[in-house]
């Protein structure tokens, strides 16, 4: 008996299969040169039957996905899966890959053994014979061969042989062992017994990808085939594999001979693949559950600090790499769950998150093990098993509700982790729409706002005012030059204890990030501020104390650099307007008042004394000459100590946060200060 093919084609004996096959096809090519001089002819004899494997040999994207190396080494998935569906199964916990000198990759377990017995339906041709020279035909339709298998078509091992130059297999069973050869999917002989076996039971596959198909992809690569490997290994805990690689020992990343081996299996994934990445919890979300009808679900997910997740999800060990139902699954619930502990401890910003947040820093694998799975075409590189989403959905919800109260710490940690990712991507969304009005006409320039016509920010100045009325007086009052006016409707939102998407979604805020055109938070951008000052004028009480606060937390929080590049001040209008025959002066609070009638003022005649009620009540003369008239006016310039940055950052949440208590204390502590 000969391993080499060409020997076999070039023997004198009586006509093997192989010859046969051959003579077929030169007939069938002289139908065709035939047919070709009778092009308008279309008739019975037009109509052709592909039979056997043919259509596998002239459509072989149809089954593994092109002629490609992708598809190359799905040749050896499919072999391996059966491995694995014996292991699965409990009847093997033993494969052995070995990648030959020759280029050939032979594939072992120690399973069952293929049936080698005569098939019921075709007696002349042994079971083993009719797995392999037959699409549609295997153990995997009857649930109880398997209960949970990656094959389930039938087709897997029938197009391996179909596209291999060279396929022997050799199964050992009853006590005995067989062997059987073929050529690109034709018997080279029948199935023969070698006689006693060796060893208690098994299959070996060993085959050559057909060059005719594969061309210069025919050979397989020893690293693909090593990753592939392992990663049957890690998904079912204990399995021994028995790597050898003969062909190519030039990558050293890739070992001649090992035994692979991950007593933990996921868990052991996650310490090998990201056991350097730097976490944001060092806790593993890890749990497996397995129910009576033998599905599993089991999963191991960290969370990594660099925004570049990634789920690597299988089906009874058949790797999705486009992801499918479970995948989905499993994403979802864990967005369900961070939403409801968020809901459970009050941290309200838990309700921005979205799948994508959760995906950008959580990586992992997830496996799950169920009966008839549906995949997306013959390659199952998606699932779309709906019972498996209700699966995953039921069993990490439970798992992933229990892991977040009994870890507190981690979990509020985690959830200001992903909220901060939220943040951030709700104000790319915000930017890119400011970005995108701002580069059109000044014609898409907030409503409100009444613009100076200067071309240049050079001396122009944005007076950011309360309500309409006072915004009235503003614009008649100004210097229509260098002076701009954005009237605001009473307060805004306090922004120290509101998520960003109340922020995005604030039209007030909105429209002053757009007016000023320099963009907030990280995408600030100096040159782009369009006026030189930007100017808070509030009336002169508590409200207009309170709505200046609120602003100036504002650019606090989203424009540091504009404080500290000295754009931000406070006007300083009158609250007092005080007149005594012709003399007229305005006071900006009660000490003021008090010391200008001493000053300027005969005490013993009438003095008249006006309050002003806001900004609105003054005549746009009398607001221009006391409040915005650079000649006149007073400005109160906004600074911070650049040296005690994280101070001031306390001060705003201590002041402006959601902890009213801080407020009182701050009270208490400084409540002498009110006497002086």
């Amino acid at each position: 008996m000969t391993n080499d093919l060409f020997d076999i084609l070039n023997t004198e004996e009586k006509p093997s299969p192989v010859h046969k096959e051959l003579a077929n096809s030169q007939k069938k090519i002289k139908t065709k040169q035939s047919r070709k001089n009778n092009k308008n002819e279309y008739n019975a004899t037009s109509i052709e039957i592909l039979e056997g494997l043919e259509p596998v040999r002239m459509r072989p994207g149809m089954y593994i996905g092109g002629t490609d190396k992708k598809a190359l080494h799905h040749l050896f998935s499919e072999v391996i899966d059966n491995c694995m569906d014996e292991v699965v199964s409990g009847h093997a916990d033993f494969i052995e890959i070995t990648i030959e000198k020759d280029s050939s990759i032979s594939i072992s377990d120690n399973g069952r053994g293929i049936p080698t017995d005569p098939h019921p339906k075709k007696p002349n041709q042994s079971a083993l014979e009719v797995i392999f020279t037959t699409l549609h035909a295997g153990g995997k339709f009857n649930s109880n061969n398997y209960q949970t298998s990656g094959g389930l078509h039938g087709v897997g091992i029938s197009v391996v042989n179909a596209l291999s130059e060279y396929l022997e297999v050799t199964v050992t069973r009853n006590g005995k062992t067989y062997y059987q050869e073929y050529s690109k999917g034709i018997p080279l002989s029948n199935l023969i017994c070698l006689g006693k076996a060796s060893k208690k039971q098994g299959t070996t596959i060993r085959f050559v990808p057909d060059k005719e198909i594969f061309k210069e992809n025919a050979v397989f690569d020893p690293s693909i085939v090593y990753e592939v490997t392992k990663s049957k290994a890690y998904l079912f805990a204990g399995i021994k594999i028995n790597w050898k690689n003969e062909y190519d020992l030039s990558d050293n990343n890739i070992p001649k001979e090992e035994l692979i081996h991950f007593p933990n299996g996921l868990n052991d994934f996650i310490e090998k693949v990201y056991g350097d990445d730097e976490k944001i919890i060092n806790s593993i979300f890890h749990g497996k559950y397995k129910n009576d009808s033998q599905y599993t679900v089991e999963w191991s997910l960290v969370w990594l600090e660099r925004q570049s997740g990634s789920i690597k999800s299988f089906c009874n060990t058949i790797p999705t790499i486009n992801g499918g139902t479970h995948e989905n699954s499993l994403k979802n619930v864990i967005l369900k769950g961070f939403k409801k502990y968020g809901d459970l401890i009050g941290y309200k910003k838990s309700q921005l998150l979205t799948l994508d947040d959760i995906v950008s820093s959580t990586s992992g694998i997830l496996s799950i093990f169920i009966n008839e799975p549906e995949f997306q075409g013959q390659t199952k590189e998606k699932l779309a098993s709906q019972d498996a989403y209700k699966l995953v959905d039921k069993v990490v919800g439970d798992h992933i509700d229990n892991w977040l109260i009994q870890s507190p710490k981690d979990s509020l940690r985690l959830l200001e982790w992903l909220t901060n990712i939220a943040d951030e991507r709700i104000k790319r969304k915000n930017e890119r729409e400011i970005s995108r009005k701002s580069a059109t006409k000044k014609l898409r320039l907030p409503g409100k706002l009444s613009d100076c016509s200067s071309n240049s920010s050079e001396g122009t100045e944005l007076f950011i005012v309360e309500g309409d009325s006072a915004g009235g007086s503003a614009k008649q009052g100004r210097n229509r030059k260098t002076q701009a006016i954005l009237p605001l409707r009473g307060k805004i939102l306090n922004v120290a204890n509101s998520s960003s998407q109340k922020y995005n979604q604030n039209q007030q805020l909105t429209d002053l990030v757009l007016a000023l055109g320099c963009g907030s938070g990280e995408y600030y951008i100096e040159g782009n501020l369009r006026y030189e000052k930007i100017i808070i004028m509030t009336d002169a009480d508590v409200d207009g104390a309170h709505i200046s606060a609120l602003l100036m937390t504002f650019f606090f929080k989203e424009m540091k650099q504009l404080i500290e590049n000295k754009h931000l001040y406070l006007a300083v209008p009158p609250l007092f307007k005080l007149s005594q025959g012709g003399n007229v002066i305005y006071a900006k609070d009660e000490l003021h008042k008090e010391e200008i009638i001493k000053k300027h003022f005969n005490t013993k005649s009438k003095i008249d004394v006006s309050r002003f009620k806001g900004l609105g009540e003054m005549m746009p003369a009398q607001l221009k000459e006391t409040t915005m008239d650079p000649e006149k006016r007073e400005l109160l310039l906004i600074e911070m100590n650049m040296n005690e940055d994280n101070e001031n950052i306390l001060a705003v949440e201590e002041l402006m946060g959601n902890k009213p208590e801080a407020r009182f204390n701050f009270i208490q502590k400084y409540a002498n200060f009110s006497n002086l």
